[in-house]
């Protein structure tokens, strides 16, 4: 446990940051599931939706940290692989 003042505030914001990177790191893996749902089911239009947004919530949490820009990178990448191969089986 925590003794100084400093480390009990420093323990207090770790616990809130770690509840908030686990929300968009949930929301996250959710809108990726939601995506590849979308491709294997053939629906283009939704699938392309959902491209866009996940890839914008992927910047954001790239930029705050809660995931590796170059996970992120890749995981938009491997995205647009995969609707472009929707796009040309169909």
């Amino acid at each position: 446990m925590p003794n100084t003042e400093g480390a009990k505030k420093r323990l207090r914001q770790s616990l809130v940051r770690r509840d908030r990177n686990r929300a968009v790191k949930s929301a996250l893996r959710s809108a990726l599931r939601k995506f590849r749902e979308a491709v294997a089911a053939k629906n283009i239009d939704e699938a392309q939706v959902r491209c866009l947004a996940t890839a914008k919530a992927l910047d954001k949490a790239a930029t705050k940290g809660i995931v590796h820009r170059n996970k992120a990178s890749r995981l938009k990448s491997r995205m647009a692989a995969a609707m472009k191969a929707a796009k040309a089986a169909v």
